[in-house]
């Protein structure tokens, strides 16, 4: 994976970080802070340049964003709703009411869940998709994407331009940190499953 996200931007320069960057958002096991990292390594010895990386890295996000909030809008509530009153959300135990609170939420807290999420691995692509899903308002969906989006990826190819040579090192802090956050999601999605097995036996 990493010699054919080497070889893309080697070849393609500024499209191929922005065609990496869409995938990535889009297919999150795909390691951004590697794609960024590297881009900045780049920055130091090659034409490409710094700010320039930003931009096509921050399209390539939104991009993948814009994706992700049109499937969460497709899969809307009200099929949400179905799915709850369907023989599966019966036997998990879902009601109508779990849909309405996660709405009630993102309705409250939908900007600040889209922004700070932008620097979670995994979690900062798939908030584009209850973002879709409540109607979240493009004009605000775009701002609070792009805020979050550019500090992020202009920390990632400032160090990556910084370390140089050394980026494998830093890579490999950040790709502790985003199995951090694996294990913790996966823990949180085994909790959800425990408690709905428990609340289906009672």
């Amino acid at each position: 994976m990493e010699e054919i996200i080497v070889n893309v931007m080697n070849q393609f320069g500024y499209f191929g970080i922005f065609i990496l960057v869409v995938v990535e958002n889009i297919f999150p096991p795909i390691p951004s802070e590697f794609i960024l990292i590297f881009a900045g390594v780049l920055t130091t010895y090659t034409n490409l340049n710094f700010f320039s990386v930003i931009l096509y890295a921050t399209l390539g996000s939104l991009v993948g964003a814009y994706i992700l909030y049109i499937i969460g809008a497709i899969l809307n509530k009200n099929r949400l709703k179905r799915l709850v009153n369907s023989k599966v959300g019966k036997y998990l135990k879902l009601k109508e009411e779990d849909i309405n609170k996660a709405e009630c939420f993102f309705a409250k807290r939908g900007c600040n869940a889209v922004l700070f999420c932008r620097f979670v691995p995994i979690v900062r692509s798939l908030i584009s998709i209850p973002a879709g899903i409540s109607k979240m308002p493009i004009i605000k969906f775009t701002i609070y994407t792009l805020i979050g989006t550019i500090i992020w990826n202009y920390i990632l190819v400032f160090i990556g331009s910084v370390v140089g040579n050394n980026w494998n090192v830093v890579v490999t802090f950040f790709g502790n940190y985003s199995s951090i956050i694996r294990i913790l999601l996966i823990s949180l999605i085994i909790y959800i499953l425990i408690k709905l097995f428990l609340r289906k036996k009672n």
